[in-house]
């Protein structure tokens, strides 16, 4: 309210003034001076009593900073204009007056935005609806809120599962299992009823009584109000609650309904919908089904030109050299896109090359880092290598990293990290961590320290599972203290088998492996398709990725691929052939907005979303265009096959040592499971590419090669466009590069000339 008598006091000030402007009257104009001078000192008043009172209750938060500097802005516009009193032009106070209250109205209005919420202005228009009113036909539980009767158990279930809902997104954090402020919990029915140090909180059917309802309809910026933190409840979540409570706080009896939404473990083969025109191949059938619900109409297919350059990069890694190009562009056979594909698959080198930087992230593999000075970090580098090569069935690739060889174990013996760590990151745990998120997209590392929050998971599910890569069991730590109980020994879905408690750790692992790799488990093989979808393009079907509970897109799709995946003998490779192949795939790229725009729930598919090259591609891209990033010194080869050098065409950034070049790009450094990387621009990478040494030291060595190869602008021109865009230049592109170049290329302006088409979105993105 402070706020309201400065404005108040200005704003008349500034009418006066504006009154006097006409009419020329000194008691107006003595009047105006006074109100200035009040109203400067009342501003000055509420500016400090503002800081105070924010210090006070510990404010914080962009509308705060808002606040608080146009607080301070105005205070100063305001003392101009009470200094502007003493001039003759009154013209200059007339203008410092008008902004001083249109600043004071400014920084009130974020002052109302911190004590009554964000919508304190437009929920109180009348043409503002009620959350109630825009959910009411959404929401199951609506029914029974108008429900004035008795609860039938089916209602009863709904309603506390909306309630649940409601006390695990506001207040678990604050009172829940690993934490409980006034030693209250509202993660389950008796410690509810329990209430904490100052009594009960809830008085069933009494919500007038009840000490819960009251805290949470007490205005944001009250001390008592709940939460206390974070976003306040809405209007609906408080109605719901008030509900429950007036109704008995029911809870249904027997098996409690998660409030999660749990993904089937069972496989599915969806029935295909009907072959219509050209939409024959089953991805496409589904997608149409998905395309004609959603009113989305398919696109033409992407020209020749762009359709190899993705497919190559997408399957190798590699650009398409400029001949392939144009005999591809050439080719009229009808099934030429199949035949590349085929092709390019077949050439086995080139696919593991490539696909060692998705499975190196994803198997947190890399040649240096933490833990190999100790020797608490083991590589699995030939195993993968190899493993990539013969495209092994995805069953015994994932059977040979749980119940490993000596060349695998790698990846479940996880890091062993120098000095004290948090138990949660032992390595048992971290084996558990690492098999549970890369194999069956579920994150455990919440539930690794207490009971998560943000699924049904429990820290002695996280201990359960630990104890089958342990050698002893695990005493389990809540939040790194421990608690004097050991856990058992579990596998995370106890349908798929029963782990021998009493076996040896070898014999355990072979059980797992064997149970995970069912084909009845289909959590595991439709995490695997969802990966590679999301790898090709750009999304996945369920996003994210390590989080298979949510909701996909296309279910049916999802199903059909896994069920076909198993179908097909595991085989990676016609999985992949599958998806490039398809009319799907071929789609124009769409681009979005915001980064987070990939992940929001209302996310509608129309196709490939655009991507930028990964660090790897980029730099091969670099090295085939124009000249080798890495010396051939650079390559791990003792980590390799042994005849790894007859097989690279060049060496390949994936098997270097990640340096402060990739990582501007965005590869990972390895030390936890990375299974996504950003496609985002970023200013890391643009200094990078601008300045950094390694590109610009490729750029000054190739310029020399090209000088010399190339001693015309128009040839050095045409050959830089078609190995790096896979086209001749067009008539305007190819003058601004003569302005280049000069009559005669020197090494500075082929280096110019180079780092300009390297930046171009045709290059650095997968249309």
């Amino acid at each position: 309210m402070m706020v309201h008598f400065p404005i108040g006091l200005l704003l008349v000030a500034l009418i006066l003034e504006l009154i006097d402007w006409k009419r020329k009257s000194t008691g107006l104009r003595d009047a105006v001076n006074i109100l200035t001078w009040i109203g400067v000192a009342s501003a000055a008043f509420s500016v400090t009593f503002g800081l105070l009172l924010s210090d006070a209750e510990q404010s914080e938060g962009q509308t705060f900073e808002i606040h608080r500097w146009a607080g301070f802005i105005t205070l100063g516009l305001a003392i101009l204009a009470t200094i502007s009193l003493r001039n003759a032009n009154r013209n200059i106070y007339r203008a410092l007056l008008f902004v001083t209250v249109f600043g004071v109205s400014f920084a009130g209005h974020y002052g109302a935005m911190i004590t009554h919420g964000d919508d304190y202005l437009t929920s109180v228009m009348p043409s503002s609806v009620e959350p109630e009113q825009e959910q009411s036909n959404e929401d199951p539980a609506d029914f029974v809120l108008t429900n004035n009767g008795a609860l039938n158990p089916q209602q009863v279930q709904d309603l506390n599962v909306e309630v649940r809902t409601i006390l695990a997104h506001n207040c678990y954090s604050c009172h829940g299992e690993a934490k409980s402020k006034g030693d209250l919990r509202l993660d389950s029915k008796e410690a509810i009823m329990k209430g904490g140090e100052n009594g009960v909180v809830v008085v069933p059917n009494h919500p007038d009584k009840s000490e819960i309802i009251r805290r949470i309809s007490l205005p944001k910026g009250d001390k008592e109000a709940m939460p206390t933190k974070g976003k306040r409840l809405t209007e609906r979540e408080i109605k719901v609650l008030k509900y429950w409570v007036e109704k008995g706080a029911l809870w249904p009896d027997g098996k409690q309904k998660s409030i999660y939404r749990v993904a089937a473990l069972e496989p599915r083969t969806p029935v295909l919908p009907a072959a219509s025109g050209d939409i024959v191949q089953p991805v496409d059938r589904l997608v149409n089904a998905y395309f004609q619900k959603n009113k989305i109409a398919w696109k033409p297919a992407v020209n020749d030109r762009i359709y190899i350059r993705r497919v190559y990069l997408d399957i190798i890694g590699l650009l398409p050299p400029p001949e392939k190009v144009e005999a591809f562009v050439a080719d009229g056979r009808p099934d030429k896109r199949e035949q590349l594909a085929k092709e390019l698959l077949n050439r086995n080198d080139d696919y593991a090359q490539h696909w060692m930087s998705f499975w190196n992230d994803a198997l947190r593999n890399d040649y240096s880092g933490t833990g190999y000075i100790t020797g608490g970090r083991f590589d699995i580098t030939k195993w993968l290598y190899a493993s990539l090569e013969v495209n092994k069935p995805y069953n015994w690739f994932v059977k040979e990293l749980i119940s490993p060889t000596k060349e695998s174990a790698g990846f479940i013996k996880g890091i062993k990290w120098r000095g004290t760590i948090n138990s949660s990151q032992r390595t048992e745990m971290q084996a558990a961590q690492n098999v549970s998120q890369v194999f069956l997209g579920l994150n455990l590392k919440c539930a690794s320290c207490h009971d998560s929050f943000i699924s049904d998971w429990k820290l002695a599910d996280s201990y359960a599972f630990a104890n089958i890569f342990a050698d002893t069991l695990l005493e389990i730590n809540r939040c790194d203290k421990p608690t004097g109980k050991i856990a058992g020994t579990k596998i995370l879905f106890p349908e798929l088998g029963e782990i021998s408690v009493n076996a040896s750790t070898e014999k355990r692992l072979r059980e797992l492996a064997d149970f995970l790799v069912q084909p009845k488990d289909g959590r595991l093989y439709r995490t695997a398709v969802n990966r590679i979808w999301a790898q090709l393009m750009g999304r996945g079907i369920v996003e994210p990725v390590d989080m298979m509970d949510n909701m996909p897109w296309s279910e049916d799709l999802l199903d059909w691929l896994a069920s076909d995946f198993v179908a097909n003998g595991y085989d990676m490779k016609k999985l992949i052939y599958t998806i490039v192949t398809s009319k799907t795939y071929q789609l124009p790229s769409s681009s979005v907005k915001e980064a987070s725009d990939i992940m929001a729930n209302d996310y509608k598919f129309t196709g490939m979303v655009r991507r930028r090259l990964t660090a790897e591609q980029f730099s091969d891209a670099i090295s085939t265009a124009f000249n080798p990033m890495y010396a051939d010194s650079a390559v791990v080869y003792k980590l390799l096959p042994g005849d790894i050098k007859t097989r690279l065409p060049f060496p390949r950034a994936a098997f270097v040592k990640n340096d402060p070049f990739q990582t501007s790009l965005g590869r990972p450094n390895r030390e936890t499971v990375s299974t996504s990387r950003t496609s985002q621009a970023n200013l890391l990478q643009a200094l990078e590419l601008t300045n950094g040494s390694k590109f610009t030291t490729t750029l000054k060595q190739g310029s020399k090669v090209w000088k010399a190869k190339y001693p015309t602008s128009d040839s050095l021109v045409t050959a830089l466009y078609q190995k790096a865009l896979g086209r001749t230049p067009l008539e305007k592109e190819l003058a601004a590069a003569r302005k280049i170049l000069g009559p005669a290329p020197n090494e500075e302006s082929i280096q110019d000339l180079v780092w300009a088409i390297a930046l171009v979105p045709e290059f650095q993105l997968i249309y």
